[in-house]
């Protein structure tokens, strides 16, 4: 039991030491913090679910700053005292709002094109059945 534990072991200590060595090639390109932020962007706009999830933790969060702000980061957060720490904190609170209230726009008109699309395929579809041979056209003569 004890020499198969040292064999997985010792296969974990040289993938680990291979990967370090790999990672230290001058071949391979660093990671690119802006393309995985365009990816990530990308993601969050098309996925309804996560762009409404964002929406929610975006609001709470701006939501706990406001509230911490005015009550008990109150003295610290004095524009008299500390100005550049006040405008630093209200500058995060109004982006986060903004980003909420961007999202949500986004969302609602997500939302809208979804539904004249799916108006659009429901009329045609309508159009379709309506033949002279169905009852319907009967009724209006």
């Amino acid at each position: 039991m004890q020499r198969v534990w040292l064999a997985n072991r010792n296969r974990l200590l040289q993938r680990a030491a291979e990967s370090s060595l790999v990672s230290e090639s001058r071949g391979e390109k660093p990671l690119r913090t802006t393309l995985f932020v365009i990816h990530a962007t990308r993601g969050l706009i098309r996925d309804p679910n996560a762009r409404r999830k964002t929406m929610f933790i975006v609001v709470l969060i701006a939501l706990v700053l406001l509230f911490s702000g005015s009550t008990f980061l109150e003295s610290a957060l004095n524009p008299h005292e500390h100005p550049i720490w006040f405008i630093l904190f209200w500058l995060i609170c109004a982006w986060l709002a903004l980003t909420a209230l961007l999202l949500a726009i986004f969302d609602m008109l997500m939302l809208r094109m979804a539904a004249r699309k799916a108006e659009r395929i429901l009329r045609s579809q309508v159009a379709q059945i309506e033949t002279p041979d169905s009852p319907r056209s009967t009724i209006d003569e």
